[in-house]
């Protein structure tokens, strides 16, 4: 029997428990209209087998030889053993067999592969779930791994909460990394990981974090950690970061991409992803009217009232602003027992020509505080 629904009903943690203590074996496809993507992850008696997903879909022997593990000539010669009739090993046990790498080194690789896939699902908060029930046996996996839900659940948690301390440096994994000069023209000494070191060769200009995590094979968790720890020591700097003043144009794309996923996600009512990317677009673009805008309507659809009044009260002072803000000014003002100025930011919203059902409640809310103040003028004049 399938079990299936919006991950806005029963979010993607909680579907993984669900496997975890129910020791579920078969295939849970996760879905997002907003990010166009796709992955999928095998269970086997609750435990995570393999996962695979639409943005990554490199195999397993073009990520070992991307991550050094092997060679193009293990690579080809164990392709070509795959293909003798009769042989129904999978491809990570041939490597093994002729000797590539040994069966721990072949787990360590596959298993990151699998992480990488599980904490990226791990980290939607909107699309689509389904789960059906089959034998693991029919996994057309290279290879595969056992790991325990409950330990991926508890690091997906810990990688959440290191993105958000990673993205006040690495806003998205779209931004450009260059070398920074040396202060002093002085080269300071670099104690690095192989994995940095390799990092680093790909820096060339114009590659953006996420190409240069596909060419790596690594997750964009891992590329922008390794980013984060270069830029905190000096080693590294955004080309389009949008905090450079000489980089506006790059800056500004990256703003318009997020402003395009928080378009999208405000239409498919996923209203905390529409939040999050408008963030990012004012991260990257802070005089982003357009995302403000949308930022305040998601906060208010979502029913984060406080969060909402901030925002709309830090919109109005801006100089430019998007007229939907004074609409929202308005009901703030009269929230708070201002008609005056209630009135004075529907004025002003209707004064930008908008039509619609928006429109006419402002008409309405218009003429209800005239209303209201003309009867208590009567109280104190009749």
């Amino acid at each position: 029997m399938a079990i299936e629904g919006p991950l806005r009903d029963l979010g993607i943690h909680d579907v993984f428990q669900l496997l975890d203590l129910g020791r579920k074996s078969g295939t849970l496809s996760v879905g997002s209209e907003l990010r166009n993507n796709e992955g999928q992850v095998w269970f086997e008696d609750g435990c995570v087998v393999y996962a695979s997903i639409r943005s990554n879909p490199h195999p397993l022997g073009t990520l070992l030889v991307r991550a050094g593990r092997i060679s193009e000539g293990d690579l080809a010669l164990a392709r070509a053993m795959q293909d003798e009739p009769g042989e129904r090993r999978r491809f990570g046990e041939i490597l093994v067999s002729i000797g590539a790498l040994t069966a721990r080194e072949l787990a360590e690789q596959v298993r990151r592969q699998v992480e990488s896939v599980v904490f990226e699902l791990l980290s939607w908060n909107e699309g689509y779930f389904r789960f059906e029930e089959r034998p693991v046996g029919t996994i057309s996996a290279e290879a595969t791994v056992r790991i325990p839900t409950e330990s991926m659940l508890m690091e997906g948690a810990r990688r959440i909460d290191e993105w958000e301390r990673i993205r006040e440096r690495v806003p998205t994994i779209e931004v450009v990394p260059s070398l920074a000069a040396p202060e002093g023209g002085n080269m300071t000494r670099l104690d690095l990981l192989p994995g940095e070191w390799r990092f680093l060769t790909m820096i060339d200009g114009q590659s953006t974090l996420a190409e240069i995590s596909a060419r790596l094979g690594e997750s964009d968790f891992d590329v922008a950690k390794m980013a984060f720890g270069l830029l905190s020591t000096g080693v590294l700097e955004l080309a389009s970061d949008g905090y450079s003043g000489e980089t506006g144009n790059e800056s500004g794309s990256i703003s318009d991409m997020h402003l395009g996923l928080a378009q999208a996600a405000l239409a498919l009512g996923e209203w905390e992803e529409a939040s999050a990317e408008a963030r990012l677009a004012l991260a990257a673009d802070p005089q982003a009217s357009e995302a403000r805008r949308m930022l305040v309507v998601a906060l208010r659809r979502s029913g984060r009232r406080d969060e909402w009044a901030d925002e709309v009260r830090r919109a109005a002072r801006l100089a430019a602003q998007h007229p939907d803000v004074w609409r929202e000014a308005g009901y703030l003002a009269a929230l708070q027992g201002d008609l005056g100025e209630a009135s004075r930011s529907w004025q002003l919203y209707l004064a930008a020509g908008h039509e619609g059902p928006d429109a006419d409640r402002a008409r309405a809310a218009l003429d209800a505080a005239a209303l209201v103040r003309e009867l208590v003028e009567g109280h104190f004049h009749g």
